[in-house]
């Protein structure tokens, strides 16, 4: 009965820490050892890299708002990396670099976002190289803040905000982002951020590497440019915004495919060569979090069998219960305060185990199909 006991108490604990132990440590050392970040008004050259796979509705819209951004227009260019599209995307972005000599399309065999990305990054010249996803729109002012940070030679990789409108469907998501990008903020002020944001970010030329097919920039640039020496910063005024899933089970499709590759990260080396600092963020922020799943059932299962122990057993189980009920109520749609955010955190929750069972069994994924509540 030991054994179990320190099954309850340490998985109680590890999710306890990583959803509010940890952000709390994280905002007190912030404010103790802040890190600055020496940034100042500078006008490097741009190489802007969208992936598209089959965006055609989209990505005319997208070129034309990263040509309208308030930014030198002969220190910009524009890449569409194109993964094998087949719905008239190429047609769009030949006619948008016929009329203007900044947009280039680079055509790729199929082989999924990362591997379009790095051939992108291979027939670009900027000195900075940013990143965005095709249904993006960044604000008019967005370049000039993403690459002030580059003015600090420490810094390698600069993630913006990725905000979102108002959902059209059921999606929770805008709540549990708000507390995200709080948190990357905090570490980004403690020295580097442990996760980034798909649809804006840059880096450095001189700190890029082609990455493996497997390796999403969103968790792998962060730690591959600390393990390198580099920091990898967050700036809050560099805005994207998108469309959120339209509902949540769009948003666990998501989810689990975003997941499932996390855990590669996880299992290929992302708590190697990192300070104490750093390494602590990465397991408190990534590695419990994708844990999360595995948590909660240790903890269900645990307190199940502690149930005759005591009171203080009972009362854990019974508030589990009630949480399990509160997201039924979610899923259902039954007009209940929380409902929404316990079906949400559910769904999340979840979508941690189904993307590590799913890269135990498929490996880790390689292409990707866009989710079509977000357009």
């Amino acid at each position: 009965m030991l054994a179990v006991k320190i099954a309850f108490w340490a998985s109680l604990g590890l999710l306890a820490w990583t959803h509010v132990g940890y952000p709390l440590a994280a905002a007190l050392a912030a404010r103790i050892r802040r890190r600055r970040v020496a940034s100042s008004a500078i006008e490097p050259s741009v190489s802007v890299i969208v992936a598209a796979h089959n965006e055609a509705d989209v990505i005319e819209r997208r070129v034309r708002n990263l040509l309208e951004l308030d930014y030198p227009a002969d220190r910009i260019e524009v890449l569409v990396a194109s993964d094998a599209s087949t719905d008239g995307t190429d047609e769009i972005v030949e006619r948008l670099a016929a009329a203007d000599p900044r947009v280039r399309l680079v055509r790729c065999p199929r082989g999924g976002k990362v591997a379009a990305q790095n051939r992108g990054v291979a027939e670009s010249s900027g000195e900075i190289v940013g990143f965005s996803d095709a249904n993006a729109v960044w604000q008019h002012d967005a370049l000039r803040k993403l690459v002030r940070s580059f003015a600090d030679p420490a810094v390698g990789y600069v993630t913006g905000k990725a905000s979102y409108e108002a959902a059209d469907g059921t999606n929770r998501e805008g709540a549990y982002w708000r507390f995200e990008l709080w948190l990357r903020a905090q570490e980004s002020r403690l020295g580097s951020v442990t996760g980034g944001n798909g649809p804006i970010y840059a880096v450095r030329r001189s700190d890029w590497e082609d990455v493996e097919p497997w390796c999403g920039h969103d968790l792998g640039l962060p730690y591959l440019m600390v393990q390198r020496g580099r920091r990898a910063v967050y700036d809050p005024d560099a805005v994207s915004v998108e469309k959120p899933s339209k509902d949540i089970e769009d948003e666990y499709r998501r989810k689990v495919r975003m997941l499932r590759g996390a855990w590669v990260h996880v299992f290929r080396g992302m708590l190697r060569r990192v300070g104490p600092v750093y390494f602590v963020e990465l397991v408190s922020h990534r590695l419990l979090r994708y844990g999360s799943g595995i948590l909660h059932v240790l903890l269900l299962l645990s307190n199940a069998a502690l149930l005759a122990e005591g009171w203080l057993y009972r009362v854990a189980f019974v508030l589990q219960l009630v949480w399990l009920l509160l997201a039924a109520a979610g899923r259902f749609r039954v007009p209940i305060p929380g409902a929404g955010l316990a079906y949400y955190y559910f769904v999340v929750t979840w979508a941690t185990l189904a993307g590590l069972v799913r890269y135990v069994r498929f490996g880790p994924p390689l292409l990707w199909e866009r989710i079509e509540g977000t357009r």
